[in-house]
This record gives C-alpha cells, structure tokens and sequence, in this order.
C-alpha cells in the first residue's frame, strides 16, 4: 500500500514558541484539523461532536486510616454516546484535571470509532497520591466515588476499567459497589478489565501492549515506514514501564525486535546489546525503579526520547514529545501506547521529517477493544478462551491499521493534501460517528 508522506522537511525552529499544552484544547485543535476533510459534515453536527456531553464533577470525604477525614475532588466525562454507550478508563493521578478528563474522554470517542466497536467515550479521574494511600484508603476511595457517580455510571449507559494507578483489583471494589447499589441484575458489564474469577476477561491485562504490536507490526508490513520492514532484529525504546509499557517490551522482544531502552517515573536505562524485560521487571519490583539495572547505562526520561532506534513506544503520559524537545528524536517510527503523547507542533516536525506516528487513538486501542470483548461476554455469561480473545484483537487492529493508511491516501487524492496518520485516524473517526448521528437524527 502506497503511504503518504510530507513533501517538504521542516525542522523545530519553524514551530511558534510558547507551544498549547492543554491536552483538551490539544484534542479539540486534533478534531478540527481532520473535520476539514469530512465530508457532507454539518457545521452544526460539527460542533455537537466536538464538545463533552456531559461533566460529572464530584467532591467527597474519606475516613483515612488515621481517623483524620480527607476531601478528595473527581471527575467523570461523558463525551459521546452516539456509537453506543460511553467506555473509559478511571484514572488516580495528583495532577488528574478536568480537562485532561474531558481530553481522554474525547479521545476515547474517536478510538472507539477507529477500532470500529460500539461504545462512544468516557473518562474518569480521582485527584489522589495512590503511591501514598494505604489498600483500605483506595478502597474506600474507589468504593465512594462510584456511590457519589450512582446512576450516571451502568451497563448500557457509562462503563468504566482500568487506567493510570487503578487495576483489577479496583474494578473488583467498583463492580462490587455498583451491584450492592442494583442488587437483582447481572451488574458484571457496568466495568470491564476486572479479576478473571469475576468476569474479566482472558488477554485484557495485555491487549494495550498486544494492540500496539499488531498495529505496530501491521503498519511496518504494509510499507509505511521507510527503512523497516519487519520487527525481527529491529530496535525499540520504550518510555513508561508501566502496565503498557513492561508488557510491550515483553512482547515486542518475542516478535523478535531488540529492546535498547526502557525508562520509568525516575530516570530511565539503556544498554546497546539490549535489555532482557524480565529483569528489569524483576529489578523494578525490587528496587521500585528500572534505574541501575546491572549490565544497562542510566539515562532520562529525555535522554530516552532521543535514543536512536528503529521504533519508539511512549508508553507514559501526555505532552511528552513537544516543540522544544522534538528535534532530538532518532526514530523510524513512533507507536503511541499512551494517551496524547504527541503535541500538535511535534507531530508538524516529525511528518515533515518523514517519522509516521502511529496515532494513540489507533496504537493503543486494544485495551478497549478487549474491554468491548469482556463486556459482550458479561451480557451473554459466556468465557472466552485466551487464543479466541487475542485472535479477535488481531483482526480488528489489523483492519482499523488499514482503515487509517486508507483514509491517508484517500485525503491525499481526495483533497490534495499529504496528512498525517493522526490526521488520516482522526477523519476515519469523526467520519464513522457522523455517519450514525446523522442516521439517527437529533433528538426529539
């Protein structure tokens, strides 16, 4: 398949300096960049899609172990329900905002959309140090943010998982919640990414991790990264290790690819010959960092960044490939398995250098994806093997990777314009829930 790239290369000093960092503005200058080459899109129906649907703002005690009370303030973003009821992650972070909600939950939208399954987007997020909070205080915690969002959250309605500082074991406490609130129901699809012996499902613990590897190798088969034709032998830096991160690494290593570096809140480690994942897992649950590993050189976080390698996975946080360090980037290819990882003006530098960034609402769909597989198996009590579910995975990232370097080329014959892949996603996206808002209509 032919792939688009920018005409002419740009570099950093071309990018207008102080750069937006606000990641809903962000993800709201993403939408209006790619509306432009939708078409038949009222402007209208325009503004509709691109605004949150609904903002649930919550502020509640929690009795500490202590027995000092604590005031904790929280979010839950409910951006779209037209493809199906909303799907998104909670997320426990000091720095969570309202609109870093907003941001994930939009974005979640046009994920949903990209990997073609009915859920629209959703958010939440609790303003909390979870690293400093005792298993009861999360307990506790979780257990009163979900009595606080009551029927705003359900089955068919808003389904929360997992996200930044939350897991299994969180969406067990808010699965319990739920269902002493609605005694009587089958309650299991109100959160999905819960405990195995719960109704979780088979592979969901990896599907971010394993979706950006399909994707990843799928892209790369299909010709859109120049120089690179195959994961084996190729060399990859990841940055977070993480659930998404240390998973990624593992997989990517036994596709054959050569991990260089990998990092963590506190600094990362690189090592030429490659980093055996295991140990570094095994080191970070020692140590509580990848940092120092024996045989691997320490590095930062934006050293890291500027490692040279085939393929670079940010697997951390937002707004952490920027106009001011964009410059530096060594790589063939970037494969976002996290969230808005790369600004607007970062993306402008790389197209025009010809770097493909695999888009997050792309790359690191998969963890929804599996999320929508544990769900419909909740709704019909059935269990899924683990070969079924990732099988499953494979098809829907590989045919959503293809839908997006369609898309790409037929802006660039449509429109005359070379896009980016974000761009290319982005359109796919809006165009899927334009589509069925304007089938349905608006209501009344």
């Amino acid at each position: 398949m032919a792939v688009v790239r920018a005409n002419s290369r740009k570099n950093a000093a071309e990018v207008a300096a102080p750069e937006e960092l606000n990641p809903y503005r962000i993800a709201q200058q993403q939408f209006d960049t790619a509306a432009e080459y939708v078409a038949n899109f009222p402007a209208g129906l325009r503004e509709y899609l691109r605004r949150t649907m609904r903002m649930t703002t919550v502020e509640f005690p929690v009795e500490m172990d202590d027995g000092t009370t604590k005031m904790f303030k929280a979010w839950r973003a409910l951006h779209s329900k037209v493809r199906g009821p909303g799907k998104g992650g909670i997320r426990y972070h000091p720095d969570v905002s309202a609109d870093e909600v907003r941001a994930l939950a939009s974005w979640m939208t046009w994920k949903c959309a990209v990997a073609d399954i009915p859920f629209g987007g959703a958010k939440g997020g609790v303003v909390c140090d979870p690293k400093t909070m005792s298993y009861a205080e999360r307990r506790r915690l979780t257990r009163r943010f979900i009595a606080e969002l009551g029927d705003t959250i359900g089955p068919h309605t808003d389904i929360p998982a997992p996200d930044v500082n939350t897991d299994a074991n969180t969406m067990a406490w808010i699965y319990d919640t739920y269902d002493m609130m609605h005694a009587g129901k089958n309650n299991l699809p109100v959160v999905t990414g819960k405990p195995i012996g719960i109704g979780g499902s088979l592979g969901r613990n990896e599907a971010t991790a394993r979706g950006c590897l399909f994707v990843t190798s799928r892209a790369i088969a299909q010709g859109a990264v120049p120089g690179l034709t195959s994961l084996d032998g190729a060399t990859v830096a990841i940055q977070g290790f993480g659930n998404a991160g240390s998973i990624a690494a593992q997989l990517f290593r036994a596709a054959g690819a050569r991990i260089v570096a990998v990092s963590d809140s506190t600094g990362g480690i690189y090592a030429e010959e490659g980093i055996d994942p295991e140990a570094a897992i095994a080191h970070k649950k020692k140590s509580g960092s990848v940092v120092g590993l024996e045989g691997t050189k320490n590095i930062t976080n934006d050293e890291l960044l500027h490692t040279p390698c085939d393929v670079l996975i940010p697997a951390a946080f937002e707004n952490q490939i920027r106009a001011d360090n964009v410059a530096g980037v060594q790589t063939k290819l970037i494969a976002e398995a996290a969230n808005g990882p790369t600004t607007p003006a970062a993306d402008k530098v790389l197209f025009g250098r010809g770097i493909p960034v695999l888009p997050d609402i792309l790359t690191n769909s998969g963890g929804v994806t599996v999320s929508y597989f544990e769900w419909v198996q909740n709704i019909e009590n059935e269990k899924w093997t683990e070969d079924e579910v990732n099988a499953q995975l494979k098809r829907k990232m590989e045919a959503a990777t293809d839908a997006v370097l369609a898309m790409q080329i037929e802006i660039k014959d449509t429109h005359k314009v070379d896009a980016d892949l974000r761009t290319a996603a982005f359109a796919l996206a809006i165009k899927r829930v334009a589509g069925v808002a304007m089938a349905r209509g608006i209501w009344p």
